[in-house]
């Protein structure tokens, strides 16, 4: 029988088990990243949250700032239109914040602005502070020789009336302004970047808006406002929660504006009290922008920050209590976002 002839090619030598190897890794992966620029560790990314509130919240605004038109535009009927226009902004600010509350699973209170905290006392005391620093700051100007506070403009009834009037507008100017740069932006992007730095760059953000948006407006001014939000995010921090912030905020303007009858970032409004003046440096005077442009708010405010820091002093952790609600305990937790009042 004839022997089968061998095969001309070579055999292939099979490895022993355990011999295989695997091939190198790549030096550069090959895999998609694209989710790491929309995902984090808490799901979307902050940045992309900040993103959707600030895109909501223009939504919102156009579609509710169409009403505007039903209020007539001359005599009584400019002031509801402002009111409304601002009252359109706080919807504008805290609904798209409602919507983000329950898709990020966390009660709303997080974001600094519980409802409770309106009839709790950081509210109140921050009403007193913001009329008592704009009043230190015109009484600096008064002794500079550069502020006279002149006759009244309104008398009877009038005087309560825009008192009102103007108490309840800068009220929505404060929960707008301090929820929309210190609120859920804030707390968002503190998750992202710390407390701090976030605070930083929604302050400046802030100090911006006011010279691009106010005519008369000054650099200067713009670094008082800056500088104003810096302070609002360190009593933020301290207490836990905006309401004194808002409180202050909310008192400062209408002092400024109503009380005082002194321009407010370059404005002033119809239905001021009195017939104010101002002569001088405009270094001291503010010029067109008004106290807040003056050299002298830095003073305030500097003195502001370090009544502030003795009246309510940082806490260590484990003297904290452990639930976080503690809204009426003066001191407060040293973290980097807000906590549930």
């Amino acid at each position: 029988m004839d022997q089968p002839e061998p095969s001309s090619k070579p055999e292939v030598e099979l490895p022993a088990p355990g011999d295989e190897t695997s091939p190198p890794p790549p030096i550069f992966s090959t895999q998609p990243s694209v989710h790491r620029m929309f995902t984090g560790p808490e799901g979307l990314h902050p940045g992309w949250r900040v993103f959707l509130y600030v895109g909501m919240g223009v939504l919102v605004f156009l579609i509710l700032s169409n009403a505007q038109f039903l209020i007539p535009e001359r005599g009584a009927g400019y002031l509801w239109r402002t009111l409304f226009i601002q009252a359109v902004l706080v919807v504008s600010s805290v609904l798209p914040a409602i919507v983000m509350a329950r898709v990020e699973q966390r009660p709303f209170s997080s974001y600094g602005l519980p409802i409770r905290g309106l009839m709790r006392r950081s509210f109140w005391i921050g009403l007193l502070w913001g009329v008592g620093a704009l009043s230190a700051l015109m009484f600096l100007m008064r002794m500079a020789g550069v502020f006279n506070l002149g006759a009244l403009r309104l008398h009877g009834e009038r005087v309560l009336e825009f008192a009102v009037f103007w108490g309840l507008f800068f009220f929505l100017v404060g929960i707008f302004e301090e929820f929309t740069f210190r609120g859920y932006p804030q707390f968002t992007l503190a998750q992202w970047i710390g407390f701090w730095p976030a605070a930083i760059l929604l302050s400046f953000l802030f100090g911006l808006l006011h010279l691009l948006g106010n005519i008369g407006e000054t650099w200067i001014g713009s670094l008082c406002a800056a500088v104003i939000g810096l302070f609002f995010c360190f009593t933020l921090k301290r207490t836990t929660t905006l309401w004194f912030a808002v409180g202050m905020h909310a008192c400062w303007d209408w002092s400024e504006s109503y009380l005082y009858s002194v321009p407010d970032s370059g404005g002033t409004t119809p239905g001021r009290l009195l017939n104010s003046s101002f002569h001088g440096s405009r270094w001291l005077t503010g010029g067109t922008v008004g106290p807040e442009g003056s050299v002298l708010v830095f003073v305030v405010i500097a003195a502001a920050w370090i009544a502030f820091d003795r009246m309510y002093p940082a806490r260590r952790s484990a003297d904290l209590p452990s639930s976080g609600t503690g809204e009426d305990a003066r001191p407060a937790r040293e973290t980097s976002g807000h906590h549930q009042e």
